[in-house]
Formats: C-alpha cells, sequence, structure tokens
C-alpha cells in the first residue's frame, strides 16, 4: 500500500509539472475515477500501459468513469481520451467526452468536448480529442467524464488528458494584430495608382479618390421565401438588398416544403423568390436536396424502401436540380449527414449518402456540391468525424467542392476566436473549401451580442479556408432562434447594436474607401484595397472629373490604374 500512494504522488507531481488537470491519466488502477451507479473493472484490454477501465451494467447513456477537474471560468482548455466498446447493438454508438459545470447558484451547464459518432467494436480503440471553453459565470465545480453509449453497452477507457490550452481564454493566442494581418493578406490586394499632370496643375489641388463599390467576398443570409414573396414587406426585402450579396432560401427548396405529400409538388415560392433575389445581384445557394435526420423526413418518405425509395428520392434530385438548373451556385446535398442516417440505414446501405454525390452531380455538374452540418465550428463535438467525412467524399470522387459549417453558438455564449480557428484548422486538412452556412448567436443584450457577431465573424473571415460566410436569418419577427440572435427589430426594421456591428464590418471596415492629395502621396502611390468592384475618381479643385472616372475589379492580384491629368 505504501509503495502505491508513493506511486500515486509521483503521478500527481508530473501531471502538475506537465500542466495535465486530469489524476491517473494512464489508469493503471481506479484512483480518483468515479464510476457512481455502474460498476467499473480493472481490465488487461487497454490502449497503453498494462490496464485500461471497464464500464459495466450501466442503465444510463451517461454513464462512465468521471473525474473533478480544477478549471478557470473563461478559459480554454484541450481534453482527450480513448475509448473501446466491447459490445454491439443493433446501431452503431455515439461516444463522448462531456464536461459538467455546476455554479454557484446550483444550475448546470454541460458541453461536449469530443465525440464520435456511429461507432462499433469494428473500430477499436476510438480517439475523443476536442476543446472545450469554461463559460463566464461563476463556478463551484466541474467535472469530465466519458459517456454516449446506449445502456448495456460496455466500453474500456484509458489514456485520458485535460490541459488548458495556451492563451487561456478571451481571445487568445491569436492577437488583434495577427488577426489583422491575416485578413490584410487573405482578402486585400495592391491597387497601385500612376498618376500624370500637366504643367498648369497645381497638385495641391488634386485629390484621388479610390472607392470600393462592391465586396467581392461572399457574405449572405438566410432569407424566409413567404416573407421575401409578400409585397407589403417591402423593408425585408430592402435589407436583403442593400446588405448581402449572397441568399440561400432557409427552407423553400427543402423537400417537406416542395412536397409535403406524395405528388403535390410546389416549387414556384422558391423559384419566385430566387429571381427575385438574382435580380437584385445577389448569388443563391440551394439547400437542401435532401435531409437524412428522421425528423425532417416526411411521412410519406418514411413509408418507402427498398428500389421504390432509390427511385423516389432520384427523381427528386433529378427534378429539383433540373428546374433550379443554373439558378443556383451551390447545393447542400444530403444535410447533416454526420447526424442522421436515415437513407442509409433503410436501405441498409451505408454507402448511399455517396450515390447521393453521384447522382447530384451526374444531374448538374456545373453546381457546386457542398456537405453542411453542424457542431464543427461553434463546438468541437463533431469536428473530427467531419474531416474524415470530408476526406472520404473527396477520395470517392463523387462531385464534392466544399464542406459547410454551420455555426450555431449557445445562449450568451462567448464564440472564441481560437477555439474557432482550430476547429476551422482541422477541417481544412481536407483540402476542401469551407463556407459557413448559418451562423448566429445569441446574446438579450444587443451589445453583447454584437460583441459575439464580431468575434465569431472575424476569426471566421480571417481563415485562409473560408470562402464565404452567411448568417442564418437577421429580423428577430422571422429568426428561428428570436429577438436575442437578431440583427433587425420590428415592423419597422429597426438596426439594433448588432446589425449595426456587422454592417459596420461588411461595409465599412471590411471595405476600401481612400482620398489622397497628390502633393503629399506623390504622382505614384498604393492602396492597399479589399477585393471587390471599384471606382478611381479624380478631384480637382473640389470638383468631381466625371470624364477621368475609372471601374475596375480587385482580385488576388496587384492591379494598376493610370490616371492623366491636363486641365
Amino acid at each position: 500500500m505504501r509503495v502505491v500512494v508513493v506511486l500515486a504522488m509521483v503521478v500527481a507531481l508530473v501531471a502538475v509539472v506537465s500542466g495535465e488537470l486530469l489524476k491517473n491519466t494512464n489508469m493503471e488502477n481506479k484512483y480518483n475515477w468515479d464510476c457512481w451507479n455502474f460498476q467499473c473493472d480493472l481490465t488487461s484490454d487497454r490502449h497503453g500501459g498494462s490496464h485500461g477501465l471497464l464500464s459495466s451494467y450501466r442503465k444510463n447513456t451517461y454513464d462512465g468513469p468521471s473525474q473533478w477537474i480544477s478549471v478557470v471560468r473563461g478559459h480554454s482548455y484541450s481534453a482527450s481520451g480513448f475509448i473501446k466498446l466491447t459490445i454491439d447493438l443493433s446501431h452503431g454508438q455515439d461516444l463522448q467526452l462531456e464536461v459538467d459545470f455546476e455554479f454557484s447558484d446550483g444550475s448546470h451547464e454541460y458541453v461536449t468536448a469530443a465525440s464520435r459518432s456511429n461507432m462499433r467494436t469494428s473500430n477499436g480503440w476510438v480517439h475523443l480529442s476536442g476543446n472545450f471553453d469554461v463559460p463566464n459565470k461563476p463556478l463551484a465545480k466541474a467535472r469530465i467524464y466519458f459517456q454516449g453509449p446506449q445502456p448495456g453497452c460496455n466500453f474500456v477507457v484509458d489514456d485520458a488528458s485535460v490541459t488548458e490550452r495556451s492563451g487561456g481564454g478571451g481571445g487568445g493566442t491569436h492577437t488583434q494584430q495577427s488577426t489583422n494581418s491575416n485578413i490584410d493578406k487573405l482578402r486585400k490586394s495592391d491597387i497601385n495608382i500612376r498618376v500624370s499632370t500637366s504643367g498648369s496643375v497645381n497638385k495641391n489641388d488634386v485629390k484621388i479618390r479610390v472607392v470600393q463599390k462592391k465586396k467581392a467576398f461572399p457574405f449572405g443570409t438566410a432569407v424566409n421565401a413567404g416573407r421575401y414573396n409578400d409585397q407589403h414587406l417591402g423593408g425585408y426585402r430592402d435589407f436583403i438588398h442593400k446588405h448581402f450579396n449572397w441568399a440561400v432560401p432557409e427552407n423553400a427548396l427543402k423537400w417537406p416544403s416542395i412536397e409535403p405529400n406524395r405528388g403535390q409538388k410546389n416549387y414556384q415560392p422558391a423559384l419566385d423568390m430566387i429571381h427575385g433575389l438574382k435580380s437584385h445581384g445577389l448569388k443563391v445557394r440551394g439547400h437542401n436536396l435532401v435531409w437524412s435526420v428522421d425528423q425532417w423526413v416526411q411521412g410519406w418518405v418514411k413509408q418507402l424502401s427498398g428500389n421504390e425509395l432509390r427511385t423516389v428520392v432520384q427523381q427528386h434530385i433529378q427534378e429539383t436540380m433540373g428546374k433550379t438548373k443554373g439558378l443556383l451556385e451551390h447545393w447542400d446535398v444530403n444535410n447533416e449527414n454526420l447526424h442522421g442516417t436515415f437513407f442509409q440505414t433503410r436501405l441498409g446501405d451505408n454507402d448511399y449518402n455517396l450515390e447521393l454525390f453521384r447522382i447530384a452531380h451526374k444531374a448538374d455538374p456545373s453546381v457546386k456540391l457542398f456537405l453542411n452540418d453542424y457542431n464543427v465550428v461553434a463546438a468541437s463535438w463533431s469536428t473530427n468525424d467531419y474531416l474524415k467525412q470530408a476526406q472520404e467524399f473527396k477520395h470517392a470522387n463523387v462531385g464534392l467542392y466544399g464542406v459547410g459549417c454551420q455555426g450555431h453558438f449557445g445562449v450568451d455564449e462567448d464564440p472564441n476566436p481560437d477555439a474557432i480557428r482550430q476547429r476551422l484548422d482541422t477541417i481544412a486538412q481536407a483540402g476542401l473549401p469551407i463556407w459557413i452556412t448559418e451562423l448566429d448567436v445569441q446574446a438579450q443584450d444587443e451589445n453583447k451580442r454584437a460583441d459575439f457577431y464580431e468575434r465569431a465573424l472575424t476569426a471566421m473571415y480571417s481563415h485562409p479556408a473560408v470562402e464565404g460566410i452567411l448568417i442564418w436569418g437577421f429580423w428577430d419577427q422571422e429568426h428561428w432562434r428570436g429577438a436575442k440572435a437578431a440583427l433587425v427589430d420590428g415592423n419597422n426594421f429597426h438596426v439594433n447594436a448588432a446589425g449595426r456591428r456587422v454592417i459596420d464590418l461588411l461595409e465599412n471596415r471590411w471595405m476600401t474607401d481612400e482620398t489622397h492629395t497628390l502633393s503629399s502621396s506623390g504622382d505614384h502611390f498604393t492602396v492597399r484595397g479589399f477585393h471587390g468592384d471599384y471606382e478611381l475618381h479624380v478631384i480637382y479643385q473640389g470638383h468631381d472629373l466625371g470624364n477621368l472616372k475609372k471601374t475596375f475589379s480587385l482580385g488576388k492580384s496587384a492591379h494598376t490604374e493610370t490616371v492623366n491629368i491636363h486641365v
């Protein structure tokens, strides 16, 4: 016993030195691990060392070994562990590392630090790895635990770890200066101005204005077809047309909206809206061809099976893509396939999700096809699974263009820029473009909400793999999360503090408008401009010389404009 105590003290000392927050991380004994209301035993089945910890006689999905951890409010942590199923049930199991925060008022908040879905014994040792942020509230205590499999499903765990991420919390290791540097590098190019003047022109009287008229980077919103097509809601349409260059139908292109009952189809609301958006210069994404999450599959579709189901799905995809051909830039093919497998399960074909992409790509090879899922950027529960899915689809050569990441943040959840970047870095390993497809944050205080939107948007905009960002609505009377996520309030479409902040980012801080006096800047000077469409104006003695106005587009390469001023 004395030897065991000494060994335990040595392990604890190593943990303190290394920054490890867990004790007995390698589970060579049961010390420090709690197994409440179920049984834990040492087993020779292990990932490392000599033993693992077997959980059995479980009565709840949340039954799994747990340990109290000492964490700091507002800080960010990495968590990992290995887990192995020893029993297969009728379907795959979810495996999770969960954190339970108990606050000083007795309330609890549960955060999934890492997860894997649809796992079986054949997967062997599964590595759970992710990050979690400690809520910025008065914290009483916290514990981390393994959970997920259905009751009666035994599992072994081993080699767990919790460490604080470098930089702590609240924005951490990526300073504002480095973020701005990334934005400058990714989203801007040089505009070289070359000016020649006649001898009679006083350079003190000459100003050159370089003003951006349109942004190239896609910023968009989800749009409700009923609201958009309502002739009495001009304010709704006007806000969209004025502030966004991309849009996505929120529900109108989903199969249940088009065909709630078999044979009763209505594409017109979606098509009317798409034509309206495009007539105002907006590009449009298609969302979505099918949705594999059970609760979003129509009742009549659930009655089908076998070849009949395959035929009906194929006909729906072909018809829908035919009716929208030439109108859409993207399609989300099989929405949230990480979290739902209705079609694969019903058909008994795990590769049917790949077949859906093949059908869509053949129906319209010109449109860009996407995966689209949640808990991959706003949370890290499914980030690693998403990377693996993206790699699988890419290697299968089924027409996948990019990866859609939804980005729905929780109530009063302050987006952590470092965590967002880390999750985007993980997904970017697939080597595919990333689009943020459904961004929203939640806070009743509109100023706090403004901060949340700014932090999330800035982290996403500064990432090299992100090609576009769409928020999932803006109006409090139409937003699926209500006023606490809105940019605009009421029937008069009042732009609140969050809306003003987002507009300032999109149309002021991330747009270019510079005026240079020739006597100060010289005949040759450079403007560092955001990508997009520009006008160059020559102002002489306070008058805009319209005959010298120039228009041009700025992309990833430098652009040169030459101006000859002879008055």
